[in-house]
């Protein structure tokens, strides 16, 4: 077993697109209308599906927004230095909610961004 992607409902899916492909260095995999069901799906990742999990962007025609609510926490992506990435990510546009550094409760370095729905995104740099 293994996880094949994580869906998100975005306002705006070619905003969307571009913050993860972009900012986060993410390919789009794969886009398709269903116009039945009045929706379209884009799925973003770092490598073919067949290998790699995905984000799977859900676009419901006419609705440009969601609540994030409150169970969700973040996506976590993995960079090489997380400094640099913060930094790409703020000339890109990106909205930084937390620069890099020391996470309070230990010596990993994390950084925190915001996608252009809301969704938060942490980027750190843990070996393993």
């Amino acid at each position: 077993m293994r996880i094949l992607h994580t869906m998100l409902r975005v306002g705006d899916l070619d905003k969307s697109i571009a913050f993860y492909v972009e900012v986060l260095g993410m390919s789009l995999l794969r886009k398709k209308d269903y116009p039945k069901g009045e929706f379209t799906l884009a799925f973003v990742g770092y490598g073919p599906e067949s290998e790699n999990p995905a984000l799977e962007l859900t676009y419901n025609w006419g609705k440009d927004s969601y609540e994030v609510g409150t169970g969700f926490g973040h996506i976590a992506i993995n960079v090489e230095d997380v400094y640099k990435a913060v930094e790409v990510a703020k000339t890109k546009g990106a909205q930084v909610i937390l620069e890099a550094g020391p996470m309070s409760a230990g010596t990993t370095i994390v950084g925190f961004l915001k996608d252009p729905d809301g969704y938060e995104i942490e980027l750190l740099s843990k070996k393993f």
